[in-house]
Formats: C-alpha cells, structure tokens, sequence
C-alpha cells in the first residue's frame, strides 16, 4: 500500500471480500502486546477495547498531525498522546533541545542546572505559582498535592470534584471508581465528592464534614466553562473552612492559557499540578504552588517533614529540556491562539456536516476549542457506545484516528476540511443507523467499552 495517499483516497489497512475494513498486522501486534501486557497497553485510555474490535492500530511511527500503523495506513490523529502532545509528533523544536542534552548525561548523583533553568522557565510561564517540582505522571503529581495538604491541615478527607474523571492511580481516587478492587474500604471512606459549578451542595459537604476536608481538588474546566463566579467562589470556601484548593491543570494547563486555567480564569490555588501538553509527548509533569505550603516538602523549616516527591527520573534532562522548548514556542509562536483557531474550525464544519445529514442532535461537540471531545447519541438522544462504535469505525475507515477532537497545533486546514469530508461520509452511516434504529448490522464485532467497569 502505498502510506503517502491514505489520507487523500480516504483507504487505510486491507481490504476482505465483504469490502470489509482490515488492519491484519494490527490485530497480531494487538494479540502480542495482551500476551505479554496486562489490559495490552500501558494506559487503559489506550486499550484496544476502546476501539472497535479487531480495529484497533497499533501504531507504527508519527510526524506532526499524522501517524502511521503497522499496516502502512497513514491516519489524521486526534488527541495525540491522551492530549499529550499538543505541538505535534516529532516537534523539531522539541527535538532539537533534546538532543542537545542527551549528549551531556541525563541523570546524575546531584541535581543538574538544567533544573534551575527549567524551574524558572515554568515559574516564569506560570507567574500564579512560587515554587514547583517535577515529576514524570500526573498521578505521583496530584497525589503529593493531596499528601501536602493533608500534612498542612491535619486532616484526612479529600473531597473530589464527582463530574472529572480522573485525578490519580492511586488509592484515594481509584477507590472512587468502579475498578476499585484492590483498595480497601477504610481508604474509600476518606474521599468525597462534590459536584462542578454547584458552590451550595459543596459548602454543605464541608460543613458536614467541619474541620475534616483537607483540600478541594479539581479541574478548573473541562467541557463547559466554569460558571461566572465559581471558582473565586471556591477560593473564599476553600479559605473560610480551612481546607486546600487544588486545581488539576494536566488537560488546562498550556491549551487554556500557558499560565493555565489559572491564569485566564483570574483565580490562584494553593496547588496546582500540570503535566500532558508540558512535555508535548515527553513524560515530566509539575506540582506548584504557594510557597508556604511546597516549603513543607523541602528543608528550609522547622516542620515535619513531607515525603512530597523524590523521584529517581524526576530530574531526567532531556524531559525538562522538552518542557523548556515546549514553554518557549508556546509563548512566541501563540500555540494556544492556534489550537483555538483550528478547534473553531473543525467543530464548525463537524456540526454542519452532522446537520446536513440529519444527525445533528445526534452527533455533537462539545468542549473548549482547544480540546473537544464528541458524543454519539442514540434514538432517544442518550449517550451510545454501540453508536460511539459506528462512528469510529467510519472515522477509521476514512483515515481518521479520533478518540476525540482534540487538535494539536500540527495540523493544518487541509487536515481539517478533510476530517469534516470524513466525519460528513460517518454522519451518513450514522443517518441509516438511526432510521433502522438499531445500529448492530453496521459495527461488525462487539461495542466499545467504558474504560471504568467493574468487570474485564
């Protein structure tokens, strides 16, 4: 097959005598990685059963907006990298500092000064926060968060906020889940909830809870903005019963602002962790925030001491120095005012092409410019994994790779107008579907599936 014309014909994989849609090596690569790797991918956001069956790529290499799988087929990609890479695979910016490093020793016995360099590029970048320090996940980031605040308070409750869906792999937020097993019942009980946008039923969960609620921890927005006030209105509950406000900025951070939610919203947590778009695929994330409470974790007080973070990667220096050339090309080369340009555009001609084929009710974007996402409807106009299914499978076969429609900056409007020609051809399918009212002859293999499930 010949890579380069994928995305033009619209072709991808092989194939069978149905005219059906294959991805042969994928699926061996597939049935290998489940062999030898729990769940067969390292993230289960990544699993094959997110994908329609036996449609699943395993990729082979990528370069700006585009990947290519083992199969030869050339994809548009979406949400690079779980939202990770938001520059664009192979950025040469990126590229460039890292090699620069890679050359002088990446770990050593005591801290390197690209350390320096990169603490004070973020802090700079991210002028809300007074200290900060890296880490290599999100999880080991928001959990020192929540370990900080517990010390700092003295209490134990950590209330989360009920409509994100993920802050950690850890016990305090997995327990939470319906994958909980494996964590005890006594660490469920210390995690409650609170709903978004909702300042009287969380005020009313931390006067049940008087004196008991550590921190506050959320994403400052996702999908819908915040309402007018919130998040000041969080700030004065937050200080009025003592606890912690933790904002989790590993989706805000970079495609809000470069200074995050924070900085485009106007409101300061205590905490604040970023991670995903700082190292634009490289793996480094940051805890930040007000000096008084990050000094707890360090040497210069006459406090207990917090274990707040000592990680042995931690400090690599080609992941620091990605950040580093990530920070900088967002500030002089606008990357956010780009991503909101280009998710302008693709959610218009998404909801024209959904309108002009008759799902429009059906097929819907939702989110910030800078990261949506899509919901697949049903009849009744609920959320449908069997139609979400159908739609990814048109996407796939169209040459379109879209767990979502979060854009990166690599893509151009060609990439775009031809997505829309892709989604509009799906829109159609989808039409059928729906005028059957039973989209089961049209997904070839079993449904996608919710990543939490209590069972396998």
């Amino acid at each position: 097959m010949d890579t380069e014309e994928t995305v033009e014909t619209g072709e991808t994989g092989e194939t069978g005598e149905t005219g059906e849609f294959l991805l042969p090596r994928s699926r061996l690569a597939n049935e290998r990685l489940h062999a030898m790797i729990p769940g067969g991918a390292h993230t289960y956001a990544k699993g094959d059963d997110q994908y329609p069956e036996n449609l699943a790529p395993v990729i082979s290499h990528g370069r700006g907006a585009h990947v290519w799988d083992v199969d030869g087929s050339r994809y548009i990609e979406y949400g690079s990298g779980l939202r990770s890479v938001s520059l664009g695979h192979a950025h040469p910016r990126v590229i460039e500092a890292v090699r620069r490093e890679l050359d002088r020793g990446s770990n050593f016995v005591r801290p390197s000064i690209v350390e320096v360099e990169a603490a004070e590029r973020f802090l700079a970048t991210v002028p809300t926060a007074e200290m900060v320090k890296f880490a290599k996940n999100g999880s080991d980031a928001t959990t020192a968060a929540v370990r900080l605040a517990r010390a700092a308070t003295g209490r134990s409750r950590v209330a989360i906020c009920a409509d994100h869906p993920f802050f950690s792999v850890d016990d305090w937020f997995i327990g939470t889940t319906p994958m909980s097993a494996g964590v005890p019942a006594a660490t469920n009980e210390l995690t409650v909830a609170f709903p978004y946008g909702d300042l009287a039923a969380t005020e009313e969960l931390l006067t049940r809870y008087q004196d008991e609620v550590a921190c506050l921890i959320l994403e400052p927005a996702t999908h819908t903005e915040p309402p007018p006030g919130y998040l000041a209105g969080l700030r004065e509950l937050a200080d009025r019963h003592g606890c912690v406000l933790i904002f989790d900025e590993m989706i805000t951070g970079f495609r809000w602002s470069e200074a995050g939610a924070q900085g485009l919203y106007g409101v300061v947590p205590d905490l604040s962790t970023f991670g995903k778009a700082l190292g634009n695929g490289f793996a480094v994330s940051a805890l930040a925030g007000r000096r008084e409470l990050m000094e707890r974790g360090g040497l210069r007080h006459s406090g207990d001491r917090v274990f707040l973070l000592s990680t042995t990667h931690g400090a690599e220096t080609h992941s620091l120095a990605a950040a580093m050339a990530v920070q900088t090309t967002y500030v002089e080369e606008g990357v956010t005012a780009r991503l909101h340009a280009l998710g302008e555009r693709l959610a218009a001609g998404v909801r024209d092409a959904a309108a002009g084929m008759g799902v429009g009710d059906h097929v819907v974007v939702r989110g910030r410019a800078s990261n949506l996402v899509f919901a697949t409807l049903d009849e009744n106009r609920q959320p449908s994994q069997q139609y979400r299914t159908l739609f990814l499978r048109r996407l796939l076969a169209g040459g379109v790779l879209a767990p979502s429609f979060v854009v990166s900056s690599a893509l151009s409007d060609a990439d775009i107008d031809r997505t829309v020609d892709v989604v509009a051809q799906a829109c159609a399918v989808y039409r059928k579907a729906l005028d059957a009212a039973d989209p089961t002859p049209w997904l070839a293999g079993r449904p996608v599936k919710p990543v939490f499930r209590r069972l396998a």
